[in-house]
């Protein structure tokens, strides 16, 4: 099988969003005079804001109530007299200007280029932050869309987001897409539910316990090449 489109995720796939997010969070916590070394804070935040990351994954809320909610929770566990709402609008503001990309990623964007292959982003997400990190990074011009979860009323793995894609990009010949993602319950448990082949980045390798099962697996972003390379021959 020759495949035409390479639908990415964002987030631990080609951009570092763990310090992206550290960053973000270590500026917003000093202006609410809080110590960004301290781990018990950070910890806390890390666990409320994962947690309401999972709920949105199941649609029990929106992007708009989360961006909102994990710091009304912190601030409540805190013990903090602060304006959620203002608190969210500065950390959104401060991820967006945050553009690390992971090793590999632009020399993968630039073979998928000269090999023809037409590429695209499907993230979760919040489009303020997913637009401006993307278009701050070196990897702005290699895709012809930008799907994000807040635009479309839908998240991987939910069918919707990617039936989007599909209209964005203009196909539905979904024997020649590939989603390549580091997340089983979104990127490839949403791949699966719509039919089209998936690849599972998995860097740290990790146990597949979930019993969703990829097309593929890679351990570095280098490995996807080969198996463009078989599926061309």
């Amino acid at each position: 099988m020759s495949y035409e489109w390479i639908l990415l995720d964002a987030d631990e796939t080609l951009f570092d969003f763990k310090m992206s997010e550290a960053r973000a969070l270590s500026a917003v916590l000093a202006s609410m005079q809080l110590d960004p070394e301290d781990v018990a804070i950070t910890d806390c935040y890390n666990r409320i804001n994962r947690g309401l990351w999972q709920e949105l994954e199941q649609g029990k809320i929106n992007s708009t109530e989360l961006k909102v909610e994990r710091f009304r929770r912190f601030c409540v566990e805190q013990g903090l007299n602060e304006d959620a709402g203002v608190i969210s609008d500065r950390y959104i503001q401060s991820l967006s200007e945050q553009a690390f990309i992971l090793a590999g990623a632009l020399d993968l964007c630039l073979y998928l280029k000269d090999h023809g292959y037409r590429m695209a982003i499907i993230t979760n997400g919040i489009k303020q932050v997913q637009v401006g990190r993307i278009g701050r990074s070196e990897l702005k011009d290699f895709f012809e869309a930008v799907i994000v979860s807040e635009d479309t009323g839908f998240q991987k793995p939910q069918p919707g987001i990617f039936e989007h894609a599909f209209s964005r990009i203009g196909s539905a010949e979904k024997e020649k897409m590939l989603m390549v993602g580091d997340s089983l319950t979104s990127d490839i448990q949403g791949g699966n539910n719509v039919g089209i082949d998936t690849c599972w980045y998995n860097p740290g390798r990790l146990p597949n316990t979930t019993g969703i099962v990829p097309t593929y697996e890679i351990h570095e972003l280098e490995e996807l090449k080969e198996i463009l390379e078989r599926n061309r021959a």
